[in-house]
């Protein structure tokens, strides 16, 4: 059948299953937007206060529901407003396809108005970019970007349609979208290796990263820890990849993991890594990290074997059909003295509120309140600094895709548009953002988007009048010189909530977590609550910089 470019859009987005995109209007992609003015009874829109929020929305989306997140803007600012979106989703694997506008062909090149090379702009943050110059063309590059976008190492994908493009005809034929690559199972000799390593092993230590959750391999990564009888620790990118209420887990690794999985990785004679890049902030100091024992790193991106750290064996591929190969392999262990070692150290170093907030509101109580209100079920997503930190550490994940995070990237101003893209694709379940006072001033903006929608979310702010994980460093390295980090800000959140259309409400003292918490948690719109909290309640454990991952400070 003959249909214009973008009434083609909106068919390949049917075929993909998409049901939801996130985006702002504008004038390369009036056309579009006249076309989803006509598929809006089968296609949800879902207009952001900016398009920086549509990207983040996006990839709320796909954390959540683990399908790919899809957001529309313009050219020109439009586009390049999505480009952080695009970066923090590159960074963490998110699939995510961004469809840009852009001005006529025959004005590209010329400095036409609104118009920017976004193809080149964002070469370095997309798995794969496109700009279609033929009609004929957009209907296999849109399915082609969502088959990149959610095959092997996810990520985003970008397709830039010049405005005439999206009006010309073209014959349309639907397509079954194509089934996902079944990547190979490493070579022989490569399994022979690791179970030579696994059945020797009498203190192993199973570290799990964002590829279990992307994999799917929740389940078998569960059976591998009893299998091999190991502890369990995870990075910021797998929280609830483990089940973290299960007396293997041991907490995070790296610079804001605990002392027990320090000193497991201390003691360890093997480590197991699965679906991990890791990063710096794991290892802390590459060059000191588990250089004592043997490493197996199962990951489906070869670039990231040798990258940052020497690994001993490499399992290259999907990870979940490699933990089911090596549980088909590796018969039952028993290492009682191991995880004797391991209860003795999580019973002498518990994960506590540092000390600093004594008297105050603490995050800890705040949040253990909300798992215990929340039976550890709610997806929380959070913005970045200290209130990521605490989240993790406080809030015990039952499950995977509960944490929607800005983990490589660290984007400021991330947590509330991804937590209505969560809330929106995942409408049973509970959404809460975890936000910092400067982080919220970053997107509040998005408040007038979950007024609008009526979209349940509850933003959560530790309001200490200050830039938290900055001025604990300043704090810390630089002398309490606290450089442009006490905020003074004169915002009243209550009346900038309620100006919005959102419900607020005020945590100021300890007996009021529970009735506030509770109240929101029933409440059917979206809400707001601004939690106060001392500006010296710190995350610790803490590794400074150039320190061993193996050697936490406990205390300031």
């Amino acid at each position: 059948m003959q249909l214009n470019g973008s009434e083609i859009i909106m068919e390949c987005l049917l075929e993909q299953g998409v049901d939801t995109v996130f985006g702002y209007p504008g004038g390369a992609v009036l056309n579009i937007y006249d076309a989803l003015y006509h598929y809006s009874d089968k296609i949800r829109h879902i207009e952001t206060a900016h398009e920086q929020g549509a990207a983040h929305a996006a990839d709320g989306y796909a954390r959540a529901t683990g399908r790919v997140g899809v957001c529309i803007a313009t050219s020109g600012p439009g586009a390049t407003n999505l480009v952080t979106g695009i970066a923090t989703a590159y960074m963490d694997s998110i699939p995510m396809v961004a469809i840009t506008g852009n001005v006529n062909r025959n004005l590209l090149g010329l400095d036409s108005f609104q118009e920017v090379d976004i193809t080149g702009v964002t070469m370095p943050v997309t798995k794969h970019n496109y700009i279609v110059k033929d009609v004929r063309q957009l209907a296999d590059t849109i399915r082609e970007a969502f088959r990149l976008a959610n095959e092997g190492r996810k990520g985003p994908v970008l397709v830039d349609i010049p405005k005439d493009i999206s009006a010309q005809m073209c014959e349309y034929e639907r397509r079954e979208p194509e089934v996902p690559k079944v990547f190979p199972l490493p070579q022989e000799f490569r399994f022979e290796q690791a179970m030579e390593l696994l059945e020797k092993s009498e203190r192993p230590f199973l570290y799990t990263g964002g590829g279990v959750i992307s994999s799917g391999a929740f389940a078998e990564v569960a059976e591998l820890a009893e299998r091999l009888d190991a502890p369990v620790a995870s990075s910021l990118m797998c929280q609830g990849g483990f089940d973290q209420t299960d007396s293997r887990y041991m907490g995070m690794l790296g610079m804001h993991g605990t002392k027990t999985a320090a000193l497991a990785l201390q003691n360890c004679d093997l480590f197991v890594a699965v679906g991990t890049r890791f990063s710096d902030r794991v290892t802390c100091n590459a060059e000191l990290f588990a250089q004592h024992c043997p490493v197996i790193q199962i990951d489906i991106d070869p670039a990231e074997f040798n990258k940052n750290i020497e690994v001993d064996v490499k399992l290259k591929g999907d990870a979940k059909a490699i933990v089911r190969e090596l549980l088909n392999r590796l018969p039952q262990k028993e290492n009682w003295a191991w995880m004797n070692r391991i209860q003795q150290w999580k019973k002498k170093y518990p994960l506590m509120q540092a000390p600093g907030c004594e008297g105050t509101v603490t995050p800890q109580q705040v949040l253990e309140t909300l798992d215990r209100l929340t039976d550890g079920k709610a997806i929380l997503a959070t913005e970045v600094g200290q209130h990521q930190m605490w989240a993790a550490q406080f809030y015990q994940f039952r499950g995977p895709r509960q944490f929607v995070s800005s983990g490589g990237l660290g984007t400021m101003g991330f947590g509330l548009g991804a937590a209505l893209g969560a809330q929106v694709g995942e409408p049973k379940k509970q959404v809460v953002n975890i936000a910092g006072d400067g982080s919220f001033h970053m997107n509040c903006n998005e408040l007038s988007t979950l007024s609008k929608y009526g979209i349940p979310v509850i933003e959560l702010i530790f309001n200490n009048q200050v830039l938290g994980m900055v001025r604990q460093w300043q704090k810390l390295f630089y002398g309490g010189r606290f450089s442009q980090t006490t905020l003074e800000k004169k915002t009243n959140y209550e009346m900038l909530a309620e100006a919005f259309g959102v419900k607020a409400m005020t945590i100021s003292f300890e007996e009021e977590i529970e009735p506030v918490l509770r109240e929101a948690l029933e409440s059917e719109g979206p809400v707001l609550i601004n939690c106060h909290i001392d500006p010296d309640c710190n995350v610790l454990p803490m590794v400074p910089a150039g320190a061993s991952a193996e050697d936490p400070i406990l205390e300031m």
